[in-house]
C-alpha cells in the first residue's frame, strides 16, 4: 500500500507519486489538492516518480506545468503551456531542481498571451518545442492524437481535443504500472475547472469541443486530476469525475452547450492580435533558430 510521507504547505510544492492508486474519495482529494500537494514514495525501486510543479502568469492567468522524471540519470523534464514573460522564472526552477529540460509543448496556439517555447530554445540549449500538427503553426516537432511524448521512463499521451480551437490536444500522463497514479490530464482550454474555452474564436466549434471533452477527457477514470490552462476563480485542480458531475455548461445536452456557448457575449481578447502571429512561430516574431514546417 502507498504511505504518504509528509504533506507540502504550499500548493505549487513538488509532489511524487508512485504506481498505486491513491484510494481518496473525489471530494477528500481535491480539498487536500487546493490546500497542499501530497508526496509519496513507493517501496518499490524500480516505480518512476514524477516531479511535478504548477505555475502561475497573474496577467493571463496562466497555468504552466513542470513535470520531470527524477529516476533517469539526467532528470529529463518538459513544460507544459509556458509563458514569454516568466520563462526566467522556469529557466532558474529547472536549474535549481537540477532537472534537464528537453521539450517546451502547448496544448494550443494561444489567444491570451505570447508562448514561451521560441525563448526557452534560445536560451536552453537543446530544448524542442512540440505543438499538435493540426494547429498548423511552426515547431520542431509536431505529434497528432495517440501519439507518445517521452522523459525518462515517462510519457504523456496526445488526444486530440478541438472545438477550442483546431489543434487543441490535451496532455494525459501514461496508463501502465510503472505510470504516475492517478494520471493528470493537462487540458488547456478545451476544459476548464467548472468552465471551458470560448468556441467563436480561431476556427472553434461548440459541437466539437463537445464531442471532444466527452469522448477524450471524460472517457478517463474518474480520478484522473485535471489541470487547465487557465483559472480566473483561484481552482487549480480539479477532477474528470467533479467536472462530469459539476461543470455547468458540459454537464449539460449538446443542444443546451451550444445554446450556451452562442449566447456568452465575451470581448474580444486583448492580446490575440498580437499573441497568435506570434505563437504561429513559436512564439517569436523574428525566428533565429529555424523551425520546422512539416
Amino acid at each position: 500500500m502507498l504511505r504518504l510521507n509528509h504533506l507540502c504547505s504550499s500548493i505549487f510544492s513538488a509532489y511524487k507519486i508512485s504506481n498505486k492508486t491513491l484510494d481518496f474519495s473525489t471530494k477528500k482529494f481535491r480539498s487536500q489538492m487546493e490546500n497542499y500537494t501530497t508526496c509519496s514514495e513507493s517501496s518499490s525501486s524500480s516505480s518512476s516518480k514524477l516531479l511535478f510543479r504548477q505555475l502561475f502568469e497573474k496577467e493571463s492567468s496562466t497555468y504552466t506545468y513542470l513535470l520531470a522524471d527524477l529516476t533517469h540519470p539526467d532528470k529529463p523534464a518538459l513544460l507544459v503551456d509556458p509563458v514569454d514573460k516568466t520563462v526566467e522564472r522556469d529557466i532558474s526552477l529547472v536549474g535549481e531542481l537540477g532537472l534537464k529540460l528537453i521539450y517546451a509543448i502547448n496544448t494550443h496556439v494561444h489567444a491570451d498571451h505570447v508562448t514561451g517555447t521560441g525563448l526557452l530554445k534560445n536560451k536552453v540549449d537543446g530544448v524542442k518545442s512540440i505543438i499538435s500538427k493540426s494547429s498548423n503553426s511552426k515547431a520542431d516537432l509536431f505529434v497528432d492524437h495517440g501519439d507518445k511524448i517521452q522523459i525518462g521512463n515517462l510519457f504523456l499521451e496526445v488526444r486530440a481535443t478541438p472545438g477550442h480551437t483546431l489543434g487543441c490536444v490535451t496532455y494525459v500522463t501514461g496508463d501502465g504500472p510503472d505510470q504516475p497514479q492517478p494520471r493528470m490530464a493537462f487540458t488547456g482550454d478545451a476544459l476548464l475547472i467548472r468552465g471551458c474555452g470560448r468556441t467563436d474564436l480561431q476556427g472553434g466549434s461548440s459541437s466539437q469541443l463537445y464531442k471532444s471533452v466527452h469522448s477524450q477527457i471524460f472517457s478517463l477514470p474518474e480520478n484522473t486530476l485535471v489541470y487547465p490552462a487557465h483559472d480566473y476563480k483561484g481552482f487549480t485542480v480539479s477532477t474528470v469525475g467533479e467536472e462530469m458531475l459539476y461543470n455547468p455548461r458540459l454537464t449539460k445536452d449538446e443542444e443546451t452547450f451550444e445554446n450556451i456557448m452562442q449566447n456568452l457575449k465575451l470581448s474580444y481578447p486583448k492580446m490575440m492580435d498580437v499573441a497568435v502571429p506570434a505563437n504561429m512561430v513559436c512564439g517569436l516574431q523574428d525566428v533565429t533558430k529555424p523551425l520546422s514546417d512539416e
